[in-house]
């Protein structure tokens, strides 16, 4: 990584953007789910 900080800051700003990701990709994927998962059931159940 570059070196802009201490190692405590860096360490901390690698939670942080993790963290961020974490809830994004939670989120988006929860929209999708909600979005496709009725008509993916409905073939499913009506194959």
């Amino acid at each position: 990584m570059i070196e802009f900080a201490s190692p405590t800051v860096q360490a901390l700003a690698v939670v942080a953007l993790v963290t961020v990701e974490a809830v994004v990709l939670y989120t988006g994927y929860g929209v999708l789910e909600r979005l496709a998962g009725p008509p993916v059931i409905e073939r499913i159940e009506n194959a």
